[in-house]
Formats: C-alpha cells, structure tokens, sequence
C-alpha cells in the first residue's frame, strides 16, 4: 500500500510538473479578437443616365485610379449638343445682321454731321433758316439714338450666346461624366451590374478596395480599454497553421465610446465579457496573405513584450 501512494505521488508530482511547465511556455493571450475587413471601400456609380455600351469589370480585377472601365450611351446628349449648335449659328447670322445695321446708322450719323455744318455755315451767313437747323440736329440726335439701341440689341444677342455657350459646356461636361472612371487603386470586391443595364446617377456599380491595407475590427473588454490609445502600435496576428501564426504590426486608427454586448461571432480565449468595446486597427497586407473575413487578433505591445 505504501508503495502504491508513493507511486501515485509521483505520478501526480510528475502531472503537476508538466503542467507548469507547458504554461511557462505558452504563448501569453491577445488583447482583442476579431476579423479582417476593407480599410476604405469605395462604392462607384454612373454619374448620367443611360445604357451601359461598356462595362469592363469583373470580381477580383485589380484596377488602376483613372482606368477607364464603362460608357454610358451618350446619343441623346449628342443631339441635344447639335440642337444647341444650330441655336448658336442662328443667334450668330442675327449678330452679323445687327452689326450690318449699325454700319449703315453710322454712315448716315457721317453724312448727317457733313450736312449739319453746311447747314451751320449757311445759318451763319444767314443763308439757312433756325428750321433747317433744328431739323438736321434732331436727324443726328436721333442717328446715335438708332446707334445706340442697335448695339443694345447686339449686347443682348452676346448674351444669349453666352447662354447657349454655358449649356453646350454644360452638355460636353455631361458627356465626360459618361465615360466611367476608376477613382481608386485597388481590387474589385463586388460587381452590381452588367452590360446592357440601364444606369442612373447614384446606383451602384461595383465596389472596389484597396486591400494592400486592411482593418482588424476586433473588441476588448473594458478592463483593457484604459491600456490601448488611438495611434498606438500592437502586434495582430493572423492564422499561418493550426498551431502557429503570422505576425505583423498594426496601428490603432478607431475606439469605439460606447460598450456593446459581445457579438455572438466573437469566441476569444479568454472568458467572455457582457460588455466590450469596438476598436479598428490599420493592418499592411502588401504581400496579400491577409483576406477579408478572416480571424485576427492583437496583442498590446507593452516594455516587457518589446
């Protein structure tokens, strides 16, 4: 009997042993659990109604800021720009008819002025009567009257084909904002619609990332949220085995000011928390091994862990 107690003491010695051993050993646990996602989404759509003649963009495509990758039919605003042209020449032939008239009005002001200082000469020799003076200064009084409202109406045509200028310039815009334009450097996430679609201002057309840098939206519980501040840098990790995983430095962009209870797709290893708090850390993925929806977790980096 004696020597079985012995033995059973040094068997569960031996467990107690092994037991301390493997905790000093374990890795230490993470400050927050979560999972990966876009850092800035980008949701791009036509900015004119029409067809959508083109459109080359499929999921997964990596696309450059500036590429062209749709075109929306134009033909109803080429129409509309060949109806304001026209407009544009018939204000233009009333402009020569106008400058035409004033012309004309100024040559008979000269040859008014010519016959007013015969007049005046001959009513000085007393050869011309006080009649025929007021009559051929009220004719060059009234000339540069004709003058004057003539270039009135030319003032007014100038700005009727400053108007029609406006709505071409307008229409031309319409037309460039046909052309659909790649705003971000990134990869195509989701594709909402397809060639032959009708597209209108503000409906999405595909969404697109740049995924060379994501965001680990993870949650900590509120006895660790006094050690973690926006900017700070932590260590996230991401799965590279069943056993072991990859490591790599992020930097805290967000802290949520509310608590909210735990979401039911967070299993962390710690013991689970009524309340926790959201934070966003900003994670480099340049080499692409980091996918979005997948698990990460992060580690405060404090003195004792650098």
């Amino acid at each position: 009997m004696k020597n079985m107690k012995r033995n059973n003491l040094v068997l569960l010695f031996a467990l107690a042993t092994a037991f301390l051993t493997s905790c000093t050993h374990q890795q230490p646990l993470s400050d927050g659990y979560g999972n990966f996602d876009a850092h800035a989404e980008v949701i791009v759509s036509s900015q004119t109604m029409g067809e959508l003649l083109q459109f080359k963009v499929e999921e997964g495509d990596l696309l450059k800021a500036g590429q062209l990758v749709g075109l929306v039919d134009t033909t109803q605003l080429h129409l509309k720009k060949a109806v304001l042209m026209n407009q544009k020449k018939v204000i233009a032939s009333r402009l020569q008819n106008i400058n035409a008239s004033i012309a004309v009005q100024q040559q008979q002001l000269r040859i008014n002025e010519i016959n007013r200082r015969r007049i005046q000469n001959l009513f000085k020799s007393q050869a011309a009567t006080q009649k025929q003076m007021d009559d051929i200064n009220g004719l060059v009084d009234l000339t540069k009257k004709q003058i004057e409202a003539t270039r009135t109406q030319k003032d007014n045509v100038f700005l009727e084909m400053q108007s029609v200028d406006a709505q071409v310039a307008q229409v031309n815009e319409s037309i460039q904002q046909s052309l659909i334009g790649n705003p971000v450097e990134g990869t195509v996430l989701v594709k909402y619609a397809e060639k032959g679609e009708l597209a209108t201002p503000g409906k999405p057309l595909y969404k697109i990332a740049n995924l060379k840098t994501l965001e680990l939206n993870a949650f900590v519980s509120g006895s660790q949220l006094s050690k973690i501040k926006l900017g700070q840098r932590v260590k996230v990790f991401y799965d590279k085995s069943k056993t072991a995983n990859n490591q790599v430095e992020g930097t805290v962009l967000w802290i949520s000011s509310q608590a909210e209870f735990t979401p039911k797709t967070i299993q962390t290893k710690q013991e689970r928390v009524d309340l926790v708090y959201a934070v966003k850390i900003k994670v480099p993925n340049n080499n692409g091994a980091i996918k979005i929806g997948m698990p990460g977790e992060f580690r405060i980096v404090t003195q004792q862990s650098k």
